[in-house]
């Protein structure tokens, strides 16, 4: 029955239709989930942030503009923003902030028989993540996980903000080509 667009979901769930709520749910609520675990390391705090990422979503359901990417990357967007902003402290150490990326990349794990093409890609990313150096690797990780701009980048590393830029910059290109020429079974 909810075989429709995620666009016509995300209009039914604005209309404030329970059963389109139910279907819009569903439909994301493991992206959704794994996205929060992913950045916050506990299935609770995942689970509180994936509740409130959907009660967003039901609110701001009409301010959702298609031109500017899809529902699942609106949703996403919203998701990463909570779960960032759950672990981030104000300040947070640079002993911290490795001990939280140590565990962030070393905690996305597949199980041997989940091998659908999403988790291929993401175990494919999460090997050329590792391949990337050190500096460029701790950069993606704060901005990615963390949500730390150029600036808190540059200031946690002691250098420049143009090389913060610099370094992210050649990792998501390294990742980019990595993820264009490297497929499954190379």
């Amino acid at each position: 029955m909810w075989a429709v667009s995620d666009d016509a979901l995300l209009a039914g769930l604005a209309t404030g239709d329970p059963d389109a709520a139910a279907a819009f749910v569903r439909r994301f609520q493991r992206r959704v989930f794994g996205l929060a675990l992913t950045i916050v390391g506990d299935a609770r705090a995942a689970e509180a942030i994936s509740l409130e990422a959907f009660a967003r979503a039901r609110e701001h359901a009409d301010s959702y503009d298609a031109r500017r990417g899809s529902v699942v990357t609106w949703l996403l967007t919203s998701t990463r923003v909570l779960a960032i902003d759950a672990v981030r402290p104000e300040r947070l150490s640079r002993s911290d902030a490795d001990a939280l990326l140590t565990d962030i990349w070393a905690g996305s794990r597949l199980a041997p028989d989940d091998m659908s093409l999403e988790h291929q890609d993401a175990a494919r990313l999460k090997l050329a993540t590792g391949q990337l150096p050190p500096d460029q690797r701790r950069a993606l990780g704060l901005s990615a996980f963390l949500g730390f701009s150029a600036a808190e980048i540059a200031e946690s590393e002691g250098i420049s903000i143009p090389a913060a830029r610099a370094r992210l910059r050649a990792a998501i290109q390294q990742l980019r080509v990595a993820m264009v020429h490297q497929r499954p079974g190379e």
